[in-house]
Order: C-alpha cells, then structure tokens, then sequence
C-alpha cells in the first residue's frame, strides 16, 4: 500500500525520486488508470546520497481493486513516499482533494486502493479510497528538461541550502512548509518585502488533520453506502442475520470506540463537516455535526431496510439509489396511504386466517409470516401502472399463491374456495392440477390509477423457478406484438423463495436473459418472499453465499432487503424498485426477509428441526396487529375502525364461501393464464376439425426460392462460400427441386408472406449448427453488417426473428415457450445444437410441454427440432433420445381409434404432442405449414437430420409441395415391389435416415422385388390407419421394424404395440 511519510519543519526533508519519474506517475496519458511504476535511484543519485548520508529508497505502489467503489471525490495517486521538490506528501493531498464534474469522474475512475499514512502515533488506514487519474496540481515551471535542472538544484540545496541562489532557497524551504502549488515560488525583488511562507502555514490551523479529518469522514459515508446493509435490522424475528457473513464490518460507527478506526474521537462530534457530492443526507445543508452525519447515515442503511448498490458501475444508477434513501424524510407517507396499506395488510392476513379456521387439515402454503407481500405486490402494480404499465405478468411458487390469486389477481374468492372440494369433478378434459399451481388472467380497473390493467398469473409445476424464463418469454412475446420496443406497456413480476432462489441454476440462466437484444424485456421485478428455511434447511446449508439474492449481482441489479414486518418500509422500497424499472429498464431484486409461521405446509411439524426459531415464532405477534396499533397510536385510524375494516372482509370471505356451496363442477379454464380470444369457440373448442392442403402455387414457390439465393441488399459482400451455396440454391428452383434448408425457407417465406410471425432461437441457429441454414448474412468488409433476406419477401409480410441463443437449453427453451403462449398466430421454434443436449432442458419438456394441456388446459404450439443421427460422432452428438419423448406420449397402444374422415385431425387434437422424423425436405416443409393451418395448437417434436442435409437422394420436387399436396405421415413403398405385392417376402417399416441405406442394401443385393419399405414419417399420434392399409397391401410379407438405434433406445419399444394392434397377426414384430 502506498506509505506517506510525513515532513517536519525544522527537519531535512526526506530525498525524492527525480521529477522525471513523478512526471511518469502523475501525469498518465489519457484515459489510462494509475499505476505507479517501482522507480529505481540512478547510481547519480546513489552516490550523491551516500555522500550526504541518505539512506536510498525507492518508490513503490501496490494497486489492489475492490469491488462497489465508483466515487467521484478525486484523492489523486500523489501520495508518494517522499516529498517532491518540497511539496509534503499531505499537503500535496489537501491541495488534491477537490471534487470532480461528472465528465471528469466518467474519464477519470480508476481501481481503489486503501492508503496508509505513516506518523509518529502509529499507522492509520482509511478505506475504501478511489485512485482517479485525473492531472496532479504542480508548478507550472515543472515540465520538459527544466525539471532537470530544478531537480540538480534541489539535490544542492539539500546538501548546502546555500549553494543555490536566494530565490531557489525560499521556495524549497516554502513548499516545504506547505505552500500549496503555484504559491512556493517568490520573485527575488519581493524576498525582503514578503515575509517567508513558513511563517504563515505555521500560523494556520494544522491542515494536516483537517485533511485526514475530512477524508476520514467520506470513508465513513461510504463505508456505509456500502456495506451498511449488513448491520441493518432486517430479521423480524431478531434472532438471525439476513446474511451469513459473520464478520460484522469493522468500518461501520457500531460504538463510539469504532470513530477510532478513522483517527476520531467523540471530541469530533460536534465538529462540521463538509459533505461530499456522493451523498445526499444533507438534504438542503452542505454540512454536518459528524453524529448527525452518522445518525442520517444509520437511518438510512442501517434499520429496516438494507441497500445493496455499490457494486454497480454506473455513476447515475448510484446516485439515483442514494437520492431515494439517503434524502432527508423520503419515507413519509399520507394518511390515505397509511389506511389504503392497512386495508390490505387486513385483506392478506385475513384471507389466511379464513382458510385455516375453514381447512385446517388442507395444505394450502400459506403466506403467514409474509402478509406484507401482498402489499408488496400491489404496490408494485399501482407505482408500474402509474408510469404508463398496461400488462403485467407474474411467475411465483407455491407459497402465498392463493393469496396472490385472490388479493392482487382479483380470481372470484369462491372459484378459490370451490377448489377445496374434492367432490366436485372438473368439466374440461384432462387431469387438472393442484390449486396451489393453477394460473390466472383478468383485466380491470386499477384503483389507484383508474387506468385499465391487464394481470397475469403463469400456472406452473413444482419444479421451483422452472417457470422464471416461460415468464419473461411471454413478457417478450406481448411486448413484441404491441409494438412496445422499451418495455414501457409490459412488464414482468418474479417472485421467489429464498432457499430456490439461490440454488436453482435456472435463476442465473434467466437473469443472463436480460439483457440479450433478442431476449430482453427491459426489466423484471424480483421479489424474494425470504422465510429464512428452506423445508427443513437452515440457510447455511442451503447456500455459500451471503445472501440468496446474490446472483443478482451478475447483471448490476440493485439488491433492496427489507424488514417484512415493517409494512411501510416494504411499500416504499417496492415504490423505489417500480421507479427503478421505470427509469433504467433494468432487472431490481427486492429481498423480503420474513419468516413462515407454518411448517412447509399447514400439515408439517417445524419444531422437529427448528425448535427455537420456532418458539419465537410463536411468540411473534402478528405484523398486522402490529401495524395497526402503531396507526391507532398515531392516531390515523381508531381502534373501531380497524375493526370494522377486518369486520368487512370477513363477511366479503363468508358470502364466498356460501356461493361456492352452490358450484357443482370445476372449470379448469376459468384458470386459464394464456387465453386466445377469437380462436377456439366461445366454449373453448376448434372452430373446426379439418386442415386444407399445405401446399404452395408454383409462382410462391419460385418467389421465395429467388429471395433464399440472392442478397437483397445492394453494396452487400458476402463470403465466396456462401456465394456457391446461394448459386446452388438458385440452381436447384431452376430445377424445381429443393434440399432441407430450401424446404425450411420454403415453409418459413410462404407463412411469413401469409402474416404468420415466425421466432426461431438457438445456439448458433442464425447459420445453422451444420453451416447449411445461413438465414442472416454478414458484409465480409463492414463489422456487424448483416441482412437478412427473408424480411424481404414482401412488404406487408410478418417479421422473422432469427437469434442466435446463449449457451442455455433450459432458459432458452423456456423462454420460448413462453413466447409462444402469447399467441396462436406465430410460429415459435427452438432448435437444439444436437439432439443430445435438449435433456438439458428436461424440466421444460417434462413439466410444461408434455403435460401443460392436461394440467392447465392451454394449448401450446412450440416446434423442437432435434438433430438425431448414429453417424459416428460418438455418444454426445448421435442421439436426440426419440425413445423418451415417445415413452411421454398419451395416445393407447392397445386400442386403434375408430376410422373417419377427419381421423388424422382428430388424432392429432387427441394427443399431447406430435413427433415427426421426416426423411424428405418437402415433408418437413408441409410438418412447418400443418403446425399453422391447424385449427389447434400442439407442440411438435422434430428429429431433424445431419447427413441428409446435403445427400443427393434426400431431395424434394417442387410437385411434392403444390396446392393439394399434405403431410404424409406414412411414405408408402412406391419402387418395384407395388407391381406384384403378393411376392414381396418382407415389408421393413422404419423411420428417418436408416431409409437410405436400407434402400441402397436393397438395390446391392438385388430385393427390389421382394422387399417393401415403407416410412413412418409422424410416429405419435400414430398412424394406425395407414400402416393397416400397408400391411394389408403385402398381406404375405413378414413385418420388420428396422431402426439404427439400439433395440432399447429409438422407436421400437413405441411402434411394436401399436404395430401389432393395427395389423391383428400373429406373427412377431421383429
């Protein structure tokens, strides 16, 4: 650290390095931090001291950086260990501690570094310190070779002060004493006029202390900027920290014996200070008594609310922060508010209580011991609405979840309570779900603002925070379809518990969303209810890092912990956080810190392994109670009618509970969160149970096939390789024929040019993982200049977002779940980098897509395509696991559904999702289209290939894909084996890519005649109809299921059933 010896009168100044070096440290170029070099004597120097009897010495700095330091007081790096050219090293500090203009600070912050200055009463450090790079004062005359020579002169005059001239002796010995830069130096015809400089420092206060004095202070303001929220009184049970660190900050006035880590004493109370421009506890006043400036700086960060900011590196979102907490009286409120917080700490409480006393044995998750996040939360939506929010959508667990549903939502209290009744049956298809995970939609009047809002609640599985991307896509996907590109009309709610919040990766993998062009949705709220267990796990247990909120440090979220049993300090920080989002569009974390009087649930016995956070929790009194004596206290309300308040919900909570008597079924889509006005019937069914042909005229066939091989975008130059893919691209339209990527664009162009928005996301998507997709081109001769043609099909076509992913399968492929519930007219599709890595995201497939219909009757769209194929590129990159998503399918296999008309429509409806592997380009380019022109909307499953990319013989006629043409879900033999069907020996049903080889063995071995192959394009719903009229057609041939995955893995442990099921033979499948 850098060590400042100090210079007395009277004394010979300690030597110095030459002003050539302290030209080098004090004057780096611009821009760059300070670091000061080790600087070696010259052996000049060595000898001219070891003559005169100075020890040698070297200067040396030690930089060390510290995280949460963006200040703009200026304590320049001048603090070198010897005086230069007279200046001592404090005064050249006093003289160097001026405030910076904010231009100044952007340009000049550098890495903080502690400094320790040495004197006769010890070592004093003051932490934390800023190093700026900002010019140091010095004389005017001290630059270029002059400082050479002054530099000569000044060794002289240590040695004999008179063997300089007159002048040079005077102004040595004034800056010595003290004289600030530009103020050392007296003309000769002044000397005898003037008197010496020495005897008016020695005249003045000593600067010295007043210097360090006031540095002192500002270390203090910042220490508690920075880590005051670590003594803050955030635990309403007042038996834990919030935090886990158990080093309580050294640096914070606990005690008055603290003021001596800053070199001050209780004599230095009263004493005024300045204040510097990085904090606004002055209010209106420039200075304080130092205990007034601790006892603002305590009410500030040190009660109820703890403030976690210094980690970000954006001077205005600091100072921001500091306004909002630090300004004298901020935290006052109106008596209508006092009332309107109390009305809903009544509405939250009393809503618990009203379903214990009705279902004490339910498990419900109640929110007791958190009442105050219902508050909370409207608070957020009244301050979002009033800065122009119109849509606001909400993911949360469990915990509290009715109470959200009935005292922010607004759901019908007893739809709430029917819920309770097991006898009652549900009305709509499916399984249905526990209460505790069901969702919500409804659009009011927001009573605060008078303004229309529109809530959404996600339903959501067990799975803790597996819901947090599907939020923030459908927050996305609503700000892309209004036109809202800075996230000013919607917004996104996420609730958490603290135990999830830190230990689910899920969490990281959303918050690095946040900021991606392509994934942003321009700030989310993030409310941690923090119970302080996890089930039955203590915090230190369940997380290594001081609080459950620090993941959030990664994106420079503000961090604000509160005291859940102080409701006016949660409402104010939850104003702060909605004004935060407001303003800088950026994620913000509000730490609840409260605890859960119940066990897990209502059912559970806490006390087995918390026995004495337990028996104070049942000392606890409640917060409501609370806060409603402090009103009466002060007089805001009276005891009748806070009384006549809890009164009236009670009566509101009983009529409830009467009507719900009176229910004879459950609506199960009276909870449905993504509704889709105008698609389905008003009773929730399709319009109709049919889809027309899939397929295009040939002038938009050719059109797009144009568009896929030119670049539409003049003085673009594209990459020579690319070029012969594009000439190949065009080649092939000429020929009317086209490869899997052109199939792709062909779907893709036709339903952007029909208003259908299409999404595709992914890692690497944008080229594709294969280099065969290349939907975004780059300009080979100017950075980041890309195009990307198919937005130039037609004007008034739909958008295409093509986006490359990060390196994320579970978030990402939430993300885009999400975004495909906001709307049936779009097509959403995520594409895994290989097939393997989609288990990555098995939460997300097993928990949303599989099951979300049954559970919460929404349907969903969403394509997965999944590169599969045995092709020698070892066990990571071979298989997308078809065996998994076919062993989730719903459909019987013992069981073939009746034949009719519209069998393959109603099939399709009937199942829980689609899985295709097509083995031709113009099949997977009718799966595309179907997944649009259905009347319904399911999740289809994709297993796209990797050689048949470019093979020659996987390659699709423009007359495959003509008006007329659909889907075929069975690709029936064609070649020699249909002339005479009784002499075929074998018939192969296989799938995919293994058709290829089959077909070339077939061809080598000469059993074109005697062996039929036929293609299972769609494996589920499973195409029972056509594989019977396969079968049927080779009435003597053996059936053989033939795939190259292992005989457990694949498609054979799926089609054997339902083959035999369809066929009636008694002969095996082999």
């Amino acid at each position: 650290m850098l060590s400042v010896n100090k210079v007395n009168h009277g004394k010979r100044p300690a030597p110095c390095v030459g002003t050539s070096a302290l030209r080098h440290v004090t004057s780096p170029p611009h821009g760059r931090r300070f670091h000061a070099p080790r600087t070696e004597l010259s052996s000049f120097h060595r000898e001219r001291r070891r003559a005169s009897g100075i020890p040698n010495e070297r200067v040396a700095t030690e930089t060390r950086f510290s995280s949460g330091l963006t200040e703009q007081w200026a304590v320049e790096a001048s603090h070198l260990s010897l005086s230069v050219l007279g200046l001592t090293a404090v005064e050249t500090c006093a003289a160097r501690l001026r405030p910076l203009t904010a231009s100044q600070a952007a340009q000049t912050v550098g890495p903080q570094r502690p400094i320790t200055v040495a004197s006769t009463g010890g070592t004093r450090t003051f932490q934390p310190i800023r190093c700026y790079t900002a010019p140091v004062a010095s004389e005017p005359f001290l630059n270029g070779t002059s400082s050479n020579y002054v530099e000569e002169m000044y060794f002289a005059w240590l040695e004999n002060p008179k063997s300089v001239h007159k002048s040079w002796d005077v102004f040595f010995r004034n800056a010595n004493a003290g004289a600030p830069p530009g103020a050392a130096y007296q003309s000769p015809l002044a000397l005898s006029a003037v008197p010496q400089l020495s005897s008016l420092v020695g005249a003045q206060p000593n600067v010295e202390k007043l210097v360090e004095d006031h540095l002192a202070v500002q270390s203090l303001i910042r220490a508690y900027q920075i880590r005051g929220h670590h003594v803050a009184q955030l635990d309403p049970l007042g038996i834990m920290d919030a935090d886990l660190d158990s080093c309580v900050p050294t640096d914070i006035i606990t005690s008055s014996d603290k003021l001596g880590f800053y070199g001050l004493d209780e004599s230095d109370l009263d004493k005024v200070f300045r204040l510097p421009t990085t904090t606004f506890i002055g209010g209106s006043e420039s200075a304080l008594p130092l205990k007034e400036i601790i006892r603002r700086l305590e009410m500030a960060y040190c009660q109820h609310i703890g403030v976690e900011f210094m980690f970000i590196n954006d001077l205005e979102q600091c100072q921001w922060i500091r306004q909002k907490f630090e300004t004298p009286g901020v935290m006052q409120f109106t008596l209508e508010e006092k009332r309107t917080l109390l009305a809903r700490m009544v509405r939250s409480t009393r809503f618990e209580e009203f379903l214990q006393k009705k279902w004490s044995a339910e498990k419900r998750f109640g929110l007791e011991g958190c009442e105050s996040l219902i508050p909370a939360l409207k608070t957020i939506i009244d301050k979002s609405s009033e800065n122009g929010v119109e849509n606001v959508i909400m993911g949360m667990p469990h915990r509290g979840r009715l109470n959200v549903l009935a005292n922010v939502i607004r759901k019908e209290l007893e739809q709430i309570f029917c819920q309770f009744d097991s006898k009652l049956e549900a009305a709509d298809e499916g399984s249905g779900d526990v209460k505790y995970h069901l969702g919500m939609y409804h659009r009011r009047i927001n009573r605060v603002t008078d303004r229309n809002i529109t809530l959404s609640l996600m339903a959501n599985p067990s799975h803790l925070e597996a819901v947090d991307p599907v939020v923030q896509g459908k927050t996305k996907a609503e700000q892309f379809y209004c036109g809202d590109n800075d996230g000013n009309r919607v917004m996104s709610i996420l609730l958490h518990g603290d135990a999830a919040f830190a230990g689910q990766g899920i969490v990281y993998e959303t918050f690095h969303l946040s900021d991606l062009p392509s994934y942003t949705t321009h700030g989310t709220i993030h409310v941690v209810a923090n119970n302080q267990i996890g089930f039955t796990t203590d915090p230190r247990m369940a997380r290594s890092s001081p609080y459950p909120t620090d993941v959030a440090r990664v994106v420079n979220a503000p961090i604000f912990h509160v005291n859940a049993d102080d409701p006016e300090a949660v409402i104010y920080v939850c104003k702060v956080a909605a004004e935060w989002r407001a303003t800088f569009h950026k994620d913000v974390v509000v730490d609840l810190v409260c605890y859960r009087r119940m066990g897990h649930n209502e059912m559970d016995e806490p006390m087995f392994t918390q026995p004495l956070m337990y028996k104070q929790i049942k000392k606890q009194k409640p917060v409501l109670q609370k806060y409603a004596e402090k009103l009466i206290a002060e007089g805001a309300v009276s005891r009748q009618e806070y009384e006549e308040e809890i009164a009236k919900y009670d009566k509101i909570c009983e009529e409830a509970y009467n009507r719900s008597k009176d229910e004879k079924i459950l609506h199960i889509k009276h909870w449905l969160d993504s509704p889709w006005p105008g698609f389905f019937t008003l009773d929730g069914q399709p319009k109709s149970m049919s889809c027309p042909s899939t397929g295009l005229t040939e002038e938009n066939l050719n059109h797009i096939g144009v568009v896929a091989s030119s670049v539409p975008v003049e003085d673009f130059t594209i990459h020579g390789g690319l070029s012969r893919i594009l000439k190949s691209r065009a080649e092939m339209v000429r020929n009317r024929t086209v490869d899997w990527a052109l199939g792709e664009y062909m779907a893709f162009g036709s339903l952007l040019k029909e208003g259908i928005h299409i999404r595709l996301s992914g890692q690497d998507v944008e080229r594709g993982t294969f280099s065969h997709r290349h939907h975004v081109l780059h300009d080979q001769n100017v950075d980041k200049r890309t195009c990307i043609p198919m937005n130039h099909l037609s004007p008034d076509q739909a958008p295409y977002t093509v986006c490359n992913s990060s390196l994320s399968e579970y978030g990402v492929l939430g993300f885009e779940l999400g975004f495909a519930m906001a709307s049936p007219n779009a097509l959403i599709l995520w594409e895994a980098q290989f097939g393997d890595f989609h288990n990555t995201a098995q939460c997300i497939i097993d928990q949303f897509i599989c099951p979300g219909q049954a559970k919460w009757v929404r349907q969903n769209g969403i394509v997965l395509l999944l590169p599969h194929g045995m092709e020698g590129m070892g066990p990571e990159h071979s298989s997308a696991r078809p065996e998994r998503f076919l062993q989730m399918c719903n459909d019987d296999p013992d069981v073939m559904p009746p034949l009719s008309e519209d069998f393959a429509v109603r099939q399709l409806y009937d199942c829980n999702w689609i899985v295709v592997n097509c083995s031709n380009p113009g099949n997977y380019f009718h799966v595309l289209r179907r997944q649009i022109l259905l009347p319904y909307r399911k999740p289809l499953i994709v297993f796209t290939p990797k050689s048949l990319l470019r093979h020659p013989e996987a390659r699709s006629s423009f007359d495959e894909m003509l008006p007329g043409t659909h889907f075929q879900r069975l690709i029936p033999e064609e070649g020699v084996a249909v002339e005479r069907p009784e002499e075929v020996k074998r018939l192969i049903f296989c799938t995919g890519k293994v058709y290829y080889e089959l077909t070339k063995e077939r061809k080598t071995r000469g059993m074109d005649g005697t062996v039929a192959i036929a293609r299972i394009e769609q494996l589920s719903p499973f195409p029972f109809d056509q594989v019977k009229a396969e079968s049927d057609r080779f009435a003597n041939a053996d059936l053989v299921w033939c795939q190259e995955e292992h005989k457990n893995q694949g498609y054979y442990d799926y089609v054997k059933p339902r083959i035999r099921t369809t066929t009636q033979r008694a002969k095996p499948v082999w």
